[in-house]
């Protein structure tokens, strides 16, 4: 279908979406806080900061919590190799708003992303006034690609991540999507295998360069070492002395906060130092499950103070917003959610990156090149249901030493990947 054609299909559409999907965004904001400053930078109103950048500054977008914490790696090295070239970061949720403030409040000024309205879109790039753009995984608004590259401003794809079901659904519709794809100049990817896939969806093949990823290079981070104090501090003051050790349900999805606390209740008769630790992937979910622990009979206590506190809680839900890395460093052995419940599975690297052995289910699309890979050197455990991963946690409680052998085969697996952020920047330099 001609791109010209595509446009105006989708430019005839998106008005409609967003009246349709205004009630809902404003329950949301009200809920999450920060409506005014989001809705009115979403529709073009900056920053002064903006306006005050005497160069040109690189744009990065990134759409969530995942996306910006890689974006910050990235952006660091940036900092590292041109300490004088401005950075503008957009971002599409408020929790990712949230860690991009904190994560990058000295190196990059952060703004929530505008509504692909062209007007808006046009405002937007002439406040900014970006040198190139940086597309963070995935996410490619047709709007704002297409006004950049009429203005010469050329767009790139960082870490460009396709999971198997996004391929699916672009295969579907490549007649809309190729033309839009085909507007990228550089795309850099995890794997040799990448190129092909995007490809396929209209990326130039001589344009996309193979880095390793991002996400799973801790070449530039450093330990959150107070973060980890703060926590262990708080399950201290909570009733969970030091040396007891941990189960972390880590970015649990409906349903497997339940799951996990009943495989915490058998646990623990054999293991009676063991504490439940779940950290939801959507804080705001913790009012959702309080009951369904509660009917095992287990008293939750929350981080947030949301939920009022009981007498003697037994498990502890940290519904906060960026600490689940720190978080990975306390535990003893820790399971990844999306993966039994849900479909795709969030990361599992994070933790096997803090030494420590990952458990995941069946369903890990949207990780499936690694965690195969991991599995193949036997650097993290793959279980199908409830009683495997009971099963499983069980063994690497009672055998330390293949819980440790484990944690350093998934180290080394990850290895290939170090340096990615360094060469990303280098790349985006260029």
């Amino acid at each position: 279908m001609p791109r010209s054609l595509i446009y105006l299909i989708y430019n005839l559409l998106l008005p409609l979406l967003l009246v349709v999907g205004i009630p809902g965004y404003i329950r949301k904001g009200l809920k999450r806080g920060n409506l005014k400053r989001n809705f009115r930078q979403r529709f073009g109103t900056l920053p002064d900061s903006i306006g005050q950048l005497e160069t040109q500054p690189i744009w990065f977008h990134a759409v969530s919590v995942g996306e910006v914490l890689v974006a910050a790696k990235i952006i660091r090295a940036v900092h590292l190799q041109s300490p004088d070239q401005p950075v503008v970061l957009t971002t599409t949720t408020t929790t990712g708003y949230a860690v991009a403030e904190k994560e990058l409040s000295e190196h990059a000024i952060v703004i929530h992303n505008p509504v692909d309205l062209l007007p808006v879109v046009k405002s937007v790039v002439d406040q900014i006034n970006p040198k190139k753009m940086v597309l963070v995984e995935s996410e490619i608004w047709p709007n704002l690609v297409n006004h950049l590259k009429k203005r010469g401003i050329p767009v790139l794809l960082a870490n460009a991540r396709l999971s198997p079901r996004s391929e699916r659904r672009y295969t579907k519709v490549k007649g809309l999507i190729s033309p839009i794809f085909s507007l990228i100049d550089r795309a850099a990817v995890p794997y040799d295998t990448d190129i092909a896939r995007w490809s396929a969806l209209g990326i130039d093949a001589d344009q996309i360069s193979v880095m390793g990823s991002v996400k799973f290079d801790e070449s530039v981070a450093t330990e959150p070492t107070a973060q980890i104090e703060e926590l262990a501090q708080w399950l201290e003051s909570v009733g969970c002395a030091r040396d007891r050790r941990i189960f972390l349900a880590g970015s649990t999805h409906a349903g497997e906060e339940a799951i996990c606390g009943r495989v915490w209740k058998k646990l623990v008769k054999d293991h009676p130092d063991l504490a439940l630790v779940i950290v939801p992937r959507h804080a705001e979910r913790a009012v959702d499950f309080h009951t369904q622990l509660q009917a095992y009979d287990l008293a939750p206590i929350y981080r947030s103070g949301s939920i009022p506190a009981p007498d003697q809680p037994d498990v502890y839900v940290a519904d906060t917003t960026g600490e689940l890395r720190a978080w990975f460093h306390l535990a003893s052995v820790v399971f990844i959610g999306k993966s039994l419940t849900g479909h795709g599975c969030q990361n599992p690297v994070e933790p096997i990156q803090a030494g420590k052995p990952v458990i995941v289910g069946p369903n890990t699309q949207n990780f499936l090149e690694v965690v195969e890979d991991l599995v193949a050197k036997q650097g993290i455990s793959q279980v199908p249901d409830e009683p495997a991963l009971l099963k499983e946690i069980n063994r690497l409680l009672n055998d330390r030493t293949a819980a440790r052998q484990q944690a350093e085969n998934g180290q080394k697996a990850l290895e290939s990947h170090y340096g990615a952020a360094v060469r990303t920047a280098e790349w985006i330099l260029q």
